[in-house]
């Protein structure tokens, strides 16, 4: 995380190799017009120092600029653009060597090229005051990007879980009793939990839990089922046992000040999975269901039950095991809300491994495909059983490509507000591998459907889930026959 004055330094760091680069100045040559060393001149445009006015005064005579230019913090209109993105939280709060990036060697890519490089940030910096993109929504995408490149496995904190229970000799069998959990908390970091307090405020009732480092004490909603509360439980004993001090204290994230912040709140989660349900136990409970020669819809409650895991949770924790343990890289989840009253639907996350795959987030207010079995097993719910839930499965191929995914779907009512249906989706690529793996793929009763991303966007003939027209590709067709004509004369 970047300070105030070490963004000062970059931006004079920046300006000089700019300049000095725009001249044709070499370092010994600029060394031996300021009397400055050649070392010192590297230093100064890598921003690891900064020179005192009279050496300032000397660089700018000796590129041609004024002492005021070269110590403000703003430049050219050509330079700019750059300057506002050294400028802005990017570099202050986002961890470029969690990825891998040398903010060293971006700000060298950036003086190489630096009208196209400017265009770009514009263009970006546009789009994202287009579309209303924020802070939190910026961190909440490199997430996802983070766990991409990591194919959503991270062995450190599996091995941490591990850990945990051996130097606690933890031996309690599965699945672990939201009394046990709450023991752990309080005699290993003396943490109590308080399931009354939050829910007695209506202005917070859709959070979840809070935590209060001052007093020791864990707030939790008391109409939340045992398996959530074991996750938050399970959650805090990761923040606790990894010792990440750089952390939300809500469930629900409500204001994003780090993306460390950020990163840390989906260790946590990953060490309460994991937790909850061991890596090694979940690669064989898998391997026996994909063994299986037809789909039996009982084998995910199944799971459920043995580890006292949500669907979200038991499905997200499979995006962990399956790239590591099964090869199956290509895979994507993702949570629906809906009624059906309104025949909206709003996917609220979503997480795509390997590539960007054909179901993914739409923010221009398109209706997602009723033939999606996310959608398909919201409309199926009947909220007049005491505990509704649609377990569901179809081969999805998407229109005009050759691409299928196996989709596996979980529906139950919102606890939020039971009105509301919510679905999460684990969508695995079809391909030799997962046909290897996956024997029930073979299932003649395993539905199968043709399926794009939106109404709008799809060109599938004669479908009677349409609830929108097709003006994307009736658009598109209009276009390419104006082309045509235009060809014609």
């Amino acid at each position: 995380m970047l300070n105030e004055n070490q963004v000062i330094r970059l931006i004079l760091g920046f300006k000089l190799r700019y300049l000095r680069q725009q001249k044709g100045l070499s370092y010994q040559e600029l060394s031996a017009q300021t009397g400055l060393s050649t070392s010192y001149l590297n230093d100064i445009e890598k921003g690891k120092r900064y020179p005192k006015p009279d050496k300032i005064t000397a660089l700018a005579q000796a590129l041609g600029v004024d002492y005021n230019y070269m110590v403000a913090t703003n430049a050219s209109k050509k330079l700019q653009p750059i300057i506002d993105l050294i400028h802005s939280n990017f570099f202050k709060l986002f961890p470029l060597q969690e990825f891998g990036i040398s903010l060293e060697k971006l700000l060298e890519l950036f003086t190489q090229t630096p009208d196209k490089v400017n265009a770009f940030i514009s263009t970006i910096f546009k789009i994202a005051r287009n579309f209303q993109i924020d802070e939190t929504m910026f961190y909440k995408e490199a997430l996802r990007s983070y766990q991409d490149m990591h194919n959503n496995h991270f062995p450190e904190i599996e091995e941490a879980t591990r850990k945990f229970k051996s130097d606690f000799s933890i031996g309690e069998s599965l699945p672990f009793t939201q009394s046990f959990l709450e023991d752990q908390l309080h005699e290993l970091y003396d943490i109590t939990v308080d399931d009354a307090h939050l829910s007695e405020n209506s202005n917070l009732r859709h959070i979840r839990s809070f935590y209060n480092p001052k007093k020791k004490t864990l707030y939790i909603q008391k109409n939340l089922t045992e398996a959530q509360r074991n996750f938050i439980l399970a959650r805090e004993i990761g923040f606790q046992f990894l010792d990440l001090k750089e952390r939300p204290l809500a469930t629900t994230v409500i204001r994003i000040n780090s993306f460390d912040e950020l990163l840390n709140n989906y260790k946590a989660s990953h060490f309460s999975a994991a937790l909850l349900m061991p890596e090694n136990e979940l690669v064989n409970d898998i391997r026996e269901m994909a063994r299986a020669n037809v789909w039996d819809p009982k084998s995910l409650p199944g799971l459920m039950k043995k580890y006292n895991a949500t669907g979200e949770m038991l499905l997200q924790r499979f995006t962990n095991v399956l790239p590591h343990h099964f090869g199956l890289e290509d895979l994507f989840f993702l949570r629906l809300n809906g009624d059906d009253s309104n025949q909206r639907y709003s996917m609220t996350k979503d997480l795509h491994l390997s590539q960007l795959h054909s179901p993914y987030n739409n923010e221009l207010e398109e209706h997602y495909c009723n033939r999606w079995v996310s959608v398909t097993s919201i409309q199926e719910l009947n909220w007049k059983k005491k505990s509704p839930m649609v377990v569901d499965a179809q081969i999805s191929k998407y229109w005009n490509t050759d691409k299928e995914y196996l989709c596996l779907s979980i529906a139950k009512p919102s606890y939020k507000d039971p009105r509301v249906g919510v679905s999460v989706t684990l969508g695995l690529l079809v391909t030799p591998q997962l046909r290897s793996i996956f024997y029930f793929l073979t299932d003649p009763k395993l539905k199968k459907r043709e399926v794009h991303t939106t109404c709008e966007r799809c060109g599938v003939q004669d479908c009677k889930s349409r609830v929108a027209p097709s003006i994307i590709i009736e658009k598109r067709e209009f276009e390419a026959s104006v082309i045509q004509d235009l060809g014609k004369l």
